[in-house]
């Protein structure tokens, strides 16, 4: 995420929390008391937003040092120490709030992230998430499934196309949608990968024949109908000579992902990645002198 971009979101962060002022702090805080507070991990997982709270912090008082110990990414548990930052007593008390909040939403994200993909990394598939993610936070949601370990899916609308059911039956079939589709991007200069959800073996078998899609969806298949999909694209493959990747999606929870990742798909999609995410717990407290 962009530098400045994250800005306006610090910006709308600590409008919405500190408006004309922290009177708590205010009323019993000397402005110029200094002091360290430390934020210290209380559950075990994957440590994600350690930048993001850098950058919070710097926003509100670059005055404020940060002492740094642990990376995101790294694995914590519980009693494990991410940073110190020394500074004005009221600023700290200030900060506390929003940084935990980003920082345990990401962390929670990249643990959920880690424990899919542990799952299936042997098998060479990739655990992809999705656009079910918090509005405002989406940059920050998908970055920390890559400190997890997962992997991106399009960020949005704008860096994809991705042909989903309604897409197809508002068309008139896959053909269709396709066919305006690869057009589309022909006509507006658009380099974009076009991915493709299909619902049946019929679905598959027009989509194949167009010879357009980059990447074929499997959407709602079981574990068994997911295989027989796998094998008729590969033989797909033999004929024509290209490969078409596949993904499947819709239902795939931490008991079936295995299950999928078996059957030879190169992803497996999981909007519980980001929209069904317990935060990690942490906590930010004074070190006393």
């Amino acid at each position: 995420m962009k530098k400045e971009e994250l800005r306006k979101l610090i910006a709308l962060w600590f409008e919405e929390d500190i408006r004309d002022g922290d009177h708590t702090s205010l009323s019993c805080i000397p402005a110029t008391q200094m002091g360290c507070q430390q934020l210290i991990v209380k559950d075990t997982g994957i440590i994600a937003g350690i930048e993001v709270a850098k950058e919070i912090i710097n926003y509100f008082d670059p005055e404020c040092r940060v002492e740094q110990f642990l990376h995101d990414g790294d694995a914590v548990k519980p009693g494990d120490i991410a940073f110190r930052v020394y500074g004005k007593e009221l600023s700290l008390l200030q900060i506390e709030r929003t940084m935990l909040n980003i920082m345990q939403r990401m962390s929670g994200v990249a643990t959920t992230a880690h424990k899919y993909q542990s799952l299936i990394e042997d098998t060479g598939c990739h655990v992809l998430d999705t656009r079910k993610t918090t509005p405002g936070l989406r940059y920050l949601e998908k970055e920390a499934v890559k400190t997890g370990g997962g992997m991106n899916h399009r960020i949005g609308l704008f860096d994809m196309i991705l042909l989903k059911d309604n897409h197809v039956d508002f068309a008139g079939g896959i053909a269709n949608a396709l066919t305006r589709a690869k057009d589309y991007c022909r006509e507006k200069g658009k380099d974009l990968r076009i991915e493709i959800e299909v619902r049946n073996m019929a679905e598959i078998d027009e989509a194949l024949a167009t010879n357009i899609p980059d990447r074929i969806m499997l959407d709602n298949f079981t574990p068994e109908r997911t295989k027989e999909a796998v094998c008729h694209i590969r033989e797909w493959e033999k004929k024509v000579g290209r490969h078409m990747e596949i993904e499947s999606s819709g239902g795939i929870t931490i008991d079936t992902i295995r299950d999928y990742a078996l059957c030879g798909v190169d992803f497996v999609s999981v909007g519980a990645l980001t929209h069904s995410v317990k935060s990690l717990d942490m906590s930010f407290k004074a070190v006393k002198a």
